[in-house]
């Protein structure tokens, strides 16, 4: 990782600068850990997404997620599977159709490009991306009488993200969207791209000191999905917090635990949400494993992690692991 807007050391006033951030860092800590829990606590009355399912994909932010990246190109490639259902007596809504239970299971290639570029007038390091995905969505009821696969492009996801680095200290605030460029059609239960748009932000944080190998990083961010025209339903606010824990075991190989919390905290609307409101959260938790090395003088980063989930109401719940290879393709300084 490059680093970039570190403070300076060797004088008196850059040391009282670095208790302050530090300070700051743990309020900002602290007052991320009493929002996330009151906003994610159980309310009376959460929604359902469309279809059981969002914008957001949990688990998206995990080690060092608020790092910057190497300056210049990196290229990110990931493989996602998740196998999840819901209740078999629990009613589904998916495009233009209704059915009791759901089992989906995918299958998943994405690859974002990430240009990261140093931003002195503002300081920090800003970072633009777009992912790409391409994959097998498969949905079936609870007796899979009805059952539909599709293996077809997803939707785009462009992204920006600004990160800022304070010695161990790491920030960063980032924006998102889905563009519905994938395939979809309403008929179906199973479709690789959403049908509607989708902008979500965010602020995150990471703790990372070199010395003792030790990492922390929390994420949290917020969805809004606009009206899906083909189904006239506007699925809720999304509220959603990836964490991350790990300590490295060598120079290179790292291990540690993942986890995200996905809560939806306002109402589904539009004549086509004719199931009403109904709540709808999940909580993931897993192991990671990590290896860092270099090829051809390049930064190469390798990171699998798994997430089994519990606490899943009115939404399909099972379990889903992630296989990621990042290299830079600047070569490194060192």
């Amino acid at each position: 990782m490059t680093s970039c807007g570190s403070i300076p050391s060797g004088s008196t006033s850059s040391l009282q600068r670095l208790k302050r951030t530090k300070a700051a860092a743990a309020r900002l800590a602290a007052a991320v850990f009493v929002f996330a829990v009151t906003a994610f606590a159980p309310t009376v009355e959460a929604r359902a997404d469309e279809g059981g399912s969002g914008y957001w994909l949990p688990g998206s932010f995990a080690w060092q997620a608020a790092v910057p990246s190497a300056l210049g190109f990196t290229i990110d490639t990931a493989y996602y599977h998740a196998t999840a259902n819901t209740d078999p007596s629990l009613n589904v809504s998916r495009g233009s159709n209704v059915i009791s239970g759901l089992y989906t299971s995918s299958n998943f290639l994405m690859v974002t490009p990430t240009y990261a570029m140093a931003t002195p007038g503002i300081g920090g390091q800003l970072e633009l991306s777009l992912t790409f995905q391409m994959g097998n969505y498969t949905a079936a009821d609870a007796g899979t009488t009805t059952a539909d696969s599709m293996t077809a492009m997803g939707d785009l996801s462009p992204a920006a993200a600004q990160k800022w680095v304070s010695g161990v200290h790491n920030f960063m605030v980032y924006a998102a969207g889905n563009v519905p460029v994938g395939s979809y059609d309403p008929s179906r239960l199973a479709t690789t791209g959403l049908g509607r748009w989708a902008v979500d932000g965010g602020a995150g944080y990471t703790y990372f000191d070199e010395k003792p190998g030790v990492e922390f990083s929390a994420v949290l961010g917020l969805t809004y999905n606009f009206m899906n025209p083909s189904t006239a339903y506007q699925s809720g606010i999304d509220m959603h917090l990836d964490l991350s824990a790990s300590k490295f075991l060598t120079d290179s190989v790292y291990a540690g635990v993942v986890g995200y919390i996905y809560n939806q905290v306002t109402g589904d609307t539009g004549s086509g949400a004719t199931l009403g409101a109904f709540p709808s959260r999940v909580v993931g938790m897993g192991p990671q494993v990590g290896y860092n090395f270099s090829l051809g003088g390049r930064d190469v980063q390798m990171n699998a992690r798994a997430y089994y989930e519990a606490a899943g109401t009115n939404r399909p719940q099972g379990w889903n692991a992630w296989l990621t290879f990042s290299i830079a393709l600047n070569k490194s300084e060192n």
